[in-house]
């Protein structure tokens, strides 16, 4: 595979002793099509800046070892698995300090797609021609290109380092993980070590298996949310009786409907989700109770909470991050939904508390969103596609020899435990942490804590 092209590199010393690089690379959109179309990728390199008292006096920089980040989920809050969420600035994470102090340098990689590296758009997917024509090029928009771009990359990176230097760790939280495996499976050859949080995958060839058992954690987190708010069962109704009664746009121009609502549940699987979900129930309410109409403020919470139109590349390929040959999802989340009678509850007069849904796409949630809105199309031509190439080489995982580490989360309403803990079986050597002390988004909410127990695992000191 021929090396990423390092197009620009700019330098800068941020507050926190950092020295940070922005860089962007060229990558072919299709690796196997080198001069074919082009993709623009942005990552921000990290490492610790010391001003020495006498620059001029001192051994030659050493090359610091690599660790690339693979995100999974949105900056802000955890919103499920799947490509779409940019990285944010390596001052505002707080998992760099600790690896940082441990000896490496960072790459926070926007992954394709994504944040700066060519991002998917309407707009930006309406140059490419038709809906045909669109679905085919986000095909290329999933772990095993995105893996191909990271070796391109540390090809680049690492061409000046000894031979024995040029491997480098890769830390994959939630769908960063899967990343992960993927690239343990197709290039173990540059990888020195992998950490994962949350982000183990399940061996399957569609989402439906992953769906079964992730509805039944959606339900559960639902029954934990009324339990701790039960005067928001009423008033959930109360907001549904409301949305019924006329058009609601909120400011991004989406429609705010029932089903819109419900969607707020993708925020229940990470650290003080339920109590978010509240606090947004709460201020609609109020609304209601003064005034008998929701003010733009509420309605603005609501928007930001529910990020499609930010996030166009998740709605889109959310179910084919599980797709491996032979199989289609053909809407895997609407099929699957009506296998849980609790999520089918919507009428407010009845006797049942409303539920919301978790992180699964809903084709009906695509009118809802004027960026996703024009893309239904094309999001029907990739539920219907069968030609997805494998993601994961189980005969390769039971030969592994890299160093694998991984936290793994009980209660995560978004990677099934149980698919996580066959996975990590299924991986020679991998070494997992499980527990139900944390939810999905630990390494962001817990930083200290996840990173202490890979560094443990890392360091063969746990029983």
């Amino acid at each position: 595979m021929a090396a990423a092209k390092l197009l620009e590199r700019r330098t800068h010393i941020i507050p926190g002793k950092l020295k940070v690089s922005e860089l962007f690379f060229k990558v072919p959109r299709d690796h196997s099509k080198v001069e074919g179309d082009q993709l623009r990728l942005f990552a921000r390199s990290v490492e610790r800046f010391e001003k020495l008292v006498d620059p001029g006096k001192g051994d030659e920089p050493k090359e610091k070892p690599w660790l690339l980040y693979l995100q999974g989920d949105t900056p802000k809050r955890p919103s499920g698995c799947g490509p779409g969420g940019s990285t944010r600035p390596p001052q505002d994470v707080a998992w760099t300090d600790p690896f940082l102090d441990k000896g490496y340098q960072i790459l926070l990689l926007d992954q394709r797609g994504t944040g700066l590296s060519s991002t998917v758009t309407a707009k930006t997917l309406a140059r490419q021609g038709g809906p045909a024509e669109q679905a085919e090029y986000l095909k290329h928009f999933r772990a095993d290109s995105i893996v191909k771009d990271c070796e391109a990359i540390r090809k680049t990176l690492t061409s000046d380092y000894p031979e024995y230097k040029q491997k480098w760790s890769v830390l994959g939280q939630s769908f960063g993980g899967f990343c992960c495996i993927h690239y343990l499976s197709k290039f173990p050859e540059g990888l020195r070590e992998v950490f994962t949080s949350g982000g183990l995958p399940p061996m399957i060839n569609k989402p439906d298996a992953t769906y079964e058992r992730l509805y039944q954690k959606v339900a559960q987190r639902n029954e934990a949310y009324y339990q701790k708010y039960p005067e928001d069962i009423q008033r959930v109704k109360d907001i549904a009786c409301h949305l019924a009664s006329e058009d609601i746009k909120l400011p991004s121009g989406g429609v705010l409907n029932l089903l819109r609502l419900r969607q707020l549940g993708m925020m229940f699987g990470g650290h003080g989700g339920l109590d978010a979900v509240h606090d947004i129930i709460l201020r609609l309410t109020s609304d209601l109770e003064q005034f008998q109409l929701l003010t733009r403020p509420s309605l603005a919470a609501v928007d930001a909470a529910v990020p499609f139109d930010n996030m166009v590349l998740y709605a889109l390929v959310h179910e084919a991050c599980y797709m491996q040959s032979g199989a289609a999802s053909n809407w895997s989340a609407d099929r699957l939904l009506s296998r849980f009678p609790a999520f089918l509850n919507t009428d407010p007069s009845g006797p049942h508390p409303i539920y919301f849904t978790g992180e699964m796409v809903s084709r009906s949630c695509f009118p809802l969103s004027p960026e996703l809105s024009p893309l239904l199309p094309v999001a029907d031509i990739l539920a219907a596609a069968t030609d997805w190439p494998d993601l994961y080489d189980l005969a390769q995982l039971a030969r592994n020899t890299v160093p694998v580490y991984s936290v793994t989360y009980i209660d995560d309403m978004y990677v099934d435990v149980g698919f996580a803990q066959e996975t990590a079986k299924a991986i020679k050597g991998c070494k997992t942490f499980v527990t139900n002390g944390w939810y999905h988004d630990a390494l962001r909410k817990r930083s200290e804590g996840v990173v202490s127990a890979l560094w443990e695992l890392r360091g063969d000191s746990v029983d």
